[in-house]
């Protein structure tokens, strides 16, 4: 039988006041992308030195609550022979793991995915599970185009993450339920918030019907913004009250926190937005962020593969991180980006 008391303070710690998720879960390929844009090589070790750097920033456990890491990750130790998940735990970080195993091309829909991973999970849950992680995240992608996304894929990708939901649950882990709706293309907030709207009904539809406990799981939304080349892009206050808006129509309150993604936008962006969502409060869950690009850009420019940067590099990514706990309180202001 799962222990839901368990499920439940695991996601509550995710979530708790003035924290966030670091998204650390890049497949080797995406990394590989990041690595080419600051001129240095991506290999077992490099990766291996840059997210110890990350994880074992001074002070930054004031503001991150868990991150998520990636298979190889899950499996490396620091430069001091400890295991990245006990590098994490023993500064009160929970350790998580992504384990989808990427959006592949959805048969009979033409532009349109669906995620793959389900075949063996259970096993590699028990897997994840004794290597330390506490929580999984699985990433669907829905897109916005010329008469897409179908009812079809978003129904074939909620299952999905039911399905991976439920499995998590009996493992004992957190599910982070993470759909995705791309921010690429010209479609107004307004085609963004209605696609948003279906996608996460569909979703909490699928989720009861495979029996999830709500209060042990994590949404990992996109926030509701114009697509990336419409010529007319909202500004902050919109997007966080269209984003708002949807979310208090579809996500039940059972459901501890939203972490949300920052897909495309800017590390200043993800923040501000973040920051006007949390003045709007209160609200019937945790309003949080889980993010990548938009915690990670300043720490990697600034290391660009080198020992001597590792500190500056460090102090770019602690400050990242204390601008996104500020936005948790609706405290961030743009004068702290100059601190």
């Amino acid at each position: 039988m799962t222990n839901t008391k368990a499920l439940e303070a695991t996601a509550q710690a995710l979530v708790a006041k003035g924290k966030g998720i670091l998204a650390a879960d890049e497949s080797s390929g995406t990394i590989r992308k990041r690595f080419d844009g600051i001129g240095i090589q991506s290999t077992e070790d490099t990766r291996r030195a840059y997210r110890d750097l990350l994880f074992t920033t001074p002070g930054v456990e004031e503001f991150v609550s868990g991150v998520i890491l990636y298979d190889e990750t899950i499996r490396q130790s620091g430069r001091k022979g400890v295991p990245f998940p006990k590098v994490l735990a023993d500064r009160g970080i929970v350790p998580g793991i992504k384990v989808d195993t990427g959006a592949k091309a959805l048969a009979g829909f033409p532009g349109e995915k669906v995620t793959e991973g389900l075949d063996g999970l259970r096993e590699r849950l028990a897997e994840y599970a004794a290597l330390g992680a506490r929580f999984a995240k699985w990433r669907a992608v829905i897109t916005i185009g010329d008469g897409i996304p179908s009812r079809g894929c978003i129904k074939a990708n909620a299952h999905a993450l039911a399905r991976y939901a439920a499995l998590c649950q009996e493992a004992g882990l957190v599910p982070i339920v993470e759909p995705e709706v791309l921010m690429d293309g010209g479609h107004t907030i307004e085609r963004c918030y209605e696609v948003t709207e279906s996608t996460l009904a569909t979703v909490y539809h699928a989720l009861h019907g495979q029996r999830v406990v709500l209060e042990g799981t994590l949404l990992k939304p996109n926030m509701v913004l114009s697509g990336a080349a419409c010529p007319k892009q909202a500004g902050t206050r919109e997007i966080a009250d269209a984003t708002l808006r949807c979310f208090r129509r579809t996500v039940p309150t059972a459901v501890p926190g939203i972490v949300f993604l920052s897909g495309g936008q800017s590390p200043e962006q993800a923040t501000e937005r973040l920051d006007a969502m949390n003045r709007m409060g209160p609200h019937p869950w945790e309003v949080s962020f889980s993010y990548g690009r938009a915690l990670q850009a300043p720490p990697l420019e600034t290391w660009r593969g080198r020992d001597e940067n590792v500190q500056a590099a460090q102090k770019a990514f602690y400050l990242r991180s204390k601008l996104n706990g500020a936005a948790r309180y609706g405290k961030y202001t743009p004068e702290m980006e100059r601190a």
